[in-house]
């Protein structure tokens, strides 16, 4: 449905250092990189854009697609180790639907990062 959808951020070095290591597990990486701005996705999808060219907005929340549930796992680790706060350890959450399985971390300038994979476990 989107082509990109993109926020502020404070600090883009950081920013960039954090996302990069957090998304890896996921096969996401930068397709389009500027001065203060990049891009990151995975081929043929729709793109996240941040930068440093303005206030950064209240926490968002921005949640990635897994194909699996070990790259939730995986997204977590990445994204505890880079310096993110965890927010949610991966496991069901069957409020959502049964096979809802899902982390959350809390990024450098406060947004709630989640990878999630909706498909049974293999």
């Amino acid at each position: 449905m989107f082509d990109h959808i993109g926020f502020n951020v404070s600090d883009f070095p950081a920013a960039r250092a954090f996302l990069l290591q957090a998304l890896q597990p996921l096969g996401i990486a930068i397709t389009a990189e500027g001065d203060g701005w990049a891009m990151l996705g995975r081929p043929a999808e729709g793109n996240l854009w941040f930068g440093s060219f303005g206030p950064v907005p209240g926490p968002v929340h921005v949640a990635f697609a897994a194909t699996s549930r070990e790259q939730v796992r995986q997204f977590h680790a990445a994204a505890l180790a880079a310096g993110g706060k965890d927010n949610g350890a991966p496991g069901l959450r069957p409020h959502y639907h049964a096979n809802y399985y899902g982390a959350f971390v809390i990024g450098p300038d406060g947004h709630n990062l989640e990878a999630v994979c909706h498909a049974a476990e293999a």
